[in-house]
């Protein structure tokens, strides 16, 4: 299997009613949003949605949720060692070889490997750099002023015999009642080339990304909540890319149209072109 043979960016745009994207645990789990109001979904909540699409198509992931995990190890340090020879451990070459082969999202997003031990030989501490980057998604109006809360009560008993009631409070619930977001990401094929991350690989991220909610309902998320409304898809002709990803980022502009949209016909969505540059714009799921 070749690794990528030429540089990718891409960009997803997202359609959210009545969710909560991303949740702050330093907020009481409100809706994330940045000094100017603005919806943001980290980086990190984007590759753990990409993640769980690619278990779901039975690809091999090391860092598995705890509510989908495919094993039954307890831990990261766990699969590593029950998936990886003993004997792979005391090479680092060979260690970062083994791990990129078995795991997807280690030669896509890369993976740090620090796991010590007392005796000689046993332990690690290697690094990847994976050729797949995503930034964080920020919506393209404010939602500050869209986000609902609304209180959580129990109408049965919790505990006991059923003759006392605790109190009926639970906690809070938040949404966003609408908002649009955007993030972008880049594939990089010199470093494709370290991990190994094939042209394949690529497209069952690309799978993933135009179906990036499906299956990932909850109560913060009801079903049809959210959903990737386009996926655009820029492949160049040549490993180092005919334009820097900044350049080929700022071609799709979205903007709203009115000072409180409500859904994503009120945004005006433009997609420019640069010379030689294909864009595949795909609909979302």
């Amino acid at each position: 299997m070749t690794t990528l043979t030429n540089k990718i960016d891409f960009a997803v745009i997202v359609s959210v009613k009545n969710a909560n994207p991303n949740g702050d645990p330093l907020n009481g789990n409100r809706p994330r949003y940045n000094y100017d109001g603005y919806g943001e979904i980290s980086d990190v909540a984007i590759k753990r949605k990409i993640r769980n699409r690619l278990m779901q198509e039975q690809k091999s992931i090391f860092v598995q949720s705890d509510d989908s995990k495919l094993d039954d190890y307890p831990s990261l340090r766990k699969r590593a060692e029950g998936e990886i020879a003993k004997g792979d451990w005391k090479d680092e070459k060979v260690f970062r070889k083994a791990v990129c082969e078995k795991w997807m999202d280690v030669r896509a997003f890369g993976q740090v490997f620090a796991y010590g031990s007392e005796k000689k030989g046993e332990g690690v501490s290697v690094g990847i750099r994976g050729p797949v980057s995503i930034h964080p998604a920020f919506s393209k109006s404010p939602v500050l002023d869209r986000v609902s809360s609304i209180q959580i009560t129990k109408s049965v008993s919790g505990e006991g015999d059923g003759t006392k009631r605790a109190s009926d409070t639970m906690g809070m619930k938040h949404r966003v009642d609408h908002g649009v977001y955007v993030f972008y990401g880049s594939m990089n094929p010199q470093l494709a080339t370290k991990t190994g991350f094939s042209d394949e690989d690529a497209q069952a991220i690309k799978e993933a990304l135009r179906t990036l909610f499906r299956n990932d309902a909850s109560s913060a998320r009801p079903e049809g909540s959210m959903e990737v409304y386009k996926l655009y898809w820029w492949e160049h002709n040549t490993p180092n890319g005919q334009y820097s990803s900044a350049k080929v980022h700022r071609l799709l502009t979205i903007e709203r149209q009115m000072d409180m949209p409500s859904s994503i016909e009120d945004y005006a969505i433009t997609l420019n072109a640069l010379p030689g540059l294909e864009c595949e714009v795909i609909e979302g799921e």
